[in-house]
C-alpha cells in the first residue's frame, strides 16, 4: 500500500469540520475532501462552525477553515474552540499569506496552513502528518482505557488499601469496606490498627514493618482482622512499600485475597480435634471431614521422600490436564516451568527435608506446556516418632492474577513506546527509528553483561530518550541547516525536559526512562551536557543509549545530512572512543557490529 492509498485509508475514518463563507469556494473544495473523510460538516462562516464544533465535539476529529469570513474570522473562531479542545487538529485554508496570519495560526497551535487554490500535493503533505498524530493520540487514549479497565479489575477483585508511611490509610476500595464492614469515611485517615484483631501476635507485625520499612521490600503472609461488629475474618496478604527515585518510600499499598471460610473450617476441626474424643473412629472421621475440606479447596499432592508423586485430587488434575495415570509415581519435576529457577526448588527441598515447612510461588507447566502459577505450601508429614513419612503440597490457583499483571506490564510498555514515537514525530523521525535504538541499546546492555531484567528494562524505556524534543519549536527542531549557538543551547533543553516529565514515577522502566532522557547526550570526556557528568558518573543506561542513538543518527537521513557509510561510522567510534564514549561498551559495540548492522537492516525506514 503506498502513502496515498494509506492516507486516504485512516482519513476515511475522520470527521471533518469544513469552515467557508465562499459558496463557489465551499462547492468546489467539498468534492475533493468527500474522497478523504467519513463524514463533512459544512458551515458558512465562523460563529456557525464555533457552534457546530461546541454541538458535536465528542465526534469532529479535525478542523480546516478559512480565515477572512463574516461574525466571526478563522482566528477568532480558532480561538474560541481552543478554550474547548487545545488538542483539535485544525488546518488553515485561506488565499491570505499575511505574515500576521502565519504568526497567529503558529501561536494557536494550528497544524498547517494551505493557500487557495487547494494544491492536492501539499494537502497531502499536511494531512499525513496530521493523520499520523490523530492515529498515535487515539491509540494512546485507547491504551490508557485499557489499563485504567485492567486497574478497575484488580480494583474489584481483591481487597486494596493504600496507607502513607505512617500506616495513616490514604485508600480503601469497595471489597475492603465490604469485608471489614466500615465505610470508607470512618476508615480514611485512621490507622490499619482499626482492623488488627487482638489475637494477631505483636511479633508477627513487627517482622511486617520490619520487611516493608527497613528492607523496603514486600511482605507476604496471612493476616487475621477485626470487622467493625468484633467478628474475626482472614486474608491472604501481600504489602508492598512504594519507592520514589531518590530511594525513599512514599506510601504502602496492600492487595489481600479473602480466605476467611479456609480459616474458618481450619479452627473448627482444629478445635474438634484437640477436644476430647470418646473413642478413636470418631477422631478419623473429623480427620477425613478436614481432609475433604482441604481437597475441596485447595490444589493438593502428596509424593514420597523422593519427590515422586503418590496422590493427586482432582483440582490437581485440573489444573495441570494431566490424568491420575500419568502422574501417579512419577516425579514433580514432570509439571515443573523451565522458567522456574533451580535455586528455587534447591531451597524448598533443604526446608522441607529439616522439617520445615515451605511457601512460596511456584510457575508450573500443563501437559500442553501452557504455565500456571500457583501459591504453594509444601510440609512435611510425620509419624509419631516424628521422622518425616511423606510430604504434602496445598496450592491456591494465581494465574489468572499473573496473566492479568503481564497484560497489565504489556500497556505499559506499549504506551511508553507510543510516547517514544510521539517525540520523533516532532522531529520527522520515523517509528523505526525508536525501534531500533530499543533493540541496539539491549543487545549492547547484554553484551555488557546486564541480566535479562535490566536489559528488558533498558529495551522499554530507550525510545523515550527524545520525549522532551515535544517542547522544542519546529523552527528548531526541523531546521535543514546548522543551528545556532542559541538554537543549540534551547535544543539541549529537550533532556531536563524529558527528565522533569519522567522523574516522579515509581515505575521502574519510567525511572529508567528518566535516566535516559538526562543522560544520552552525556560524554565521557565531561563535555557533553545537560550535567558535564563524566566516566562513570554517568548511568549505564545513558551510556548505552548514547551509542545506539549515535549510531543509528549517523546511519540514517535527517534533514540536516544524509546518511553515513558504515566505514566512516565505525570510524569515528574508534576516534571517538574515551572520549564521546565509554571505551568498554565501544569495543563491545566493534567487535560485535554485524549484530548491530542486522538489526538496522531488519528494521530500515
Amino acid at each position: 500500500m503506498n502513502d496515498i492509498e494509506e492516507i486516504i485509508k485512516y482519513s476515511q475514518k475522520l470527521k471533518l469540520l469544513y469552515v467557508e463563507d465562499n459558496q463557489e469556494a465551499r462547492e468546489a473544495t467539498i468534492s475533493i475532501f468527500e474522497e478523504f473523510f467519513s463524514e463533512i460538516i459544512v458551515s458558512v462562516d465562523g460563529q456557525d462552525g464555533y457552534e457546530k464544533f461546541n454541538d458535536n465535539q465528542d465526534t469532529i476529529d479535525i478542523i480546516i477553515t478559512d480565515i477572512n469570513m463574516p461574525k466571526l474570522n478563522g482566528i477568532e473562531m480558532i480561538q474560541k474552540i481552543k478554550k474547548i479542545n487545545e488538542d483539535i487538529p485544525i488546518l488553515i485554508l485561506s488565499a491570505y499569506n499575511n505574515s500576521e496570519f502565519f504568526i497567529d495560526s503558529i501561536q494557536l497551535g494550528v497544524e498547517g496552513y494551505i493557500l487557495k487554490p487547494i494544491d492536492i500535493n501539499q494537502f497531502m503533505i499536511v494531512l499525513k502528518k496530521v493523520t499520523k498524530k490523530i492515529q498515535i493520540k487515539k491509540n494512546l487514549i485507547y491504551s490508557q482505557q485499557l489499563l485504567n479497565q485492567y486497574k478497575d479489575t484488580v480494583d474489584e477483585s481483591a481487597i486494596v488499601s493504600k496507607t502513607n508511611i505512617k500506616g495513616i490509610i490514604t485508600y480503601v476500595n469497595k471489597e475492603f469496606c465490604n469485608i471489614s464492614g466500615y465505610t470508607e469515611d470512618e476508615l480514611m485517615g485512621k490507622n490499619h490498627n482499626i482492623v488488627r484483631h487482638p489475637d494477631m501476635p505483636s511479633s508477627a507485625f513487627k517482622d511486617l514493618w520490619h520487611t516493608i520499612k527497613e528492607l523496603k521490600q514486600t511482605w507476604k503472609g496471612t493476616v487475621q482482622n477485626k470487622k467493625k461488629d468484633g467478628s474475626s475474618y482472614w486474608v491472604k496478604a501481600i504489602i508492598k512499600p512504594i519507592i520514589d527515585i531518590n530511594g525513599e518510600i512514599i506510601e504502602y499499598i496492600g492487595i489481600r485475597t479473602d480466605i476467611t471460610e479456609q480459616e474458618q473450617v481450619k479452627k473448627y476441626f482444629e478445635h474438634k480435634l484437640n477436644s476430647s474424643i470418646d473413642d478413636l473412629d470418631g477422631a478419623m472421621k473429623l480427620s477425613k471431614e478436614y481432609e475433604m475440606a482441604i481437597n475441596e479447596s485447595n490444589i493438593v499432592s502428596r509424593t514420597d521422600l523422593d519427590g515422586n508423586i503418590t496422590y493427586v485430587n482432582d483440582a490437581f488434575l485440573n489444573i495441570s490436564g494431566h490424568t491420575k495415570e500419568e502422574l501417579i509415581g512419577k516425579n514433580h519435576n514432570i509439571v515443573r516451568h523451565l522458567d522456574t529457577p533451580s535455586e528455587l526448588h534447591k531451597e524448598m527441598w533443604e526446608t522441607i527435608q529439616q522439617g520445615n515447612v515451605w511457601s512460596g510461588i511456584v510457575k508450573n507447566k500443563t501437559k500442553s506446556d501452557e504455565p500456571y502459577w500457583v501459591d504453594t505450601t509444601v510440609v512435611p508429614v510425620k509419624n509419631g516418632n516424628n521422622e518425616i513419612v511423606e510430604y504434602m503440597a496445598i496450592r491456591h490457583d494465581l494465574t489468572e492474577l499473573f496473566t492479568l499483571n503481564k497484560e497489565i506490564e504489556a500497556t505499559q510498555k506499549e504506551i511508553i513506546y507510543k510516547m517514544g514515537e510521539i517525540g520523533e514525530t516532532r522531529s520527522k523521525e520515523t517509528g523505526n527509528h525508536v525501534k531500533r535504538v530499543a533493540q541496539y541499546s539491549r543487545e549492547l546492555a547484554l553484551l555488557y553483561a546486564l541480566n535479562e531484567d535490566e536489559a528488558e528494562i533498558l529495551f522499554t524505556a530507550s525510545p523515550m530518550h527524545d520525549i522532551g524534543k515535544v517542547a522544542i519549536s519546529d523552527d528548531i527542531l526541523k531546521k535543514p541547516g546548522k543551528l545556532t549557538n542559541e538554537e543549540f543551547e534551547t535544543m539541549k533543553e529537550h533532556t531536563t525536559v524529558g527528565f522533569s516529565v519522567l522523574k516522579g514515577s515509581t515505575r521502574e522502566v519510567l525511572k529508567a526512562a528518566a535516566i535516559v532522557a538526562n543522560e544520552h547526550h552525556e560524554k565521557w570526556n565531561g563535555r557533553g551536557y545537560p550535567q558535564g557528568l563524566k566516566g562513570e558518573e554517568i548511568h549505564i543506561y545513558g551510556r548505552i543509549t548514547a551509542i545506539a542513538d549515535v549510531f543509528d543518527a549517523l546511519g540514517s537521513d535527517r534533514c540536516y545530512k544524509k546518511a553515513w557509510d558504515d566505514e566512516r561510522i565505525f570510524k569515528l567510534f574508534e576516534e571517538e572512543r574515551a572520549e564521546h564514549f565509554d571505551p568498554k561498551l565501544v569495543d563491545l559495540f566493534l567487535e560485535n557490529r554485524s549484530i548491530f548492522i542486522d538489526i538496522r537492516e531488519k528494521y530500515k525506514d
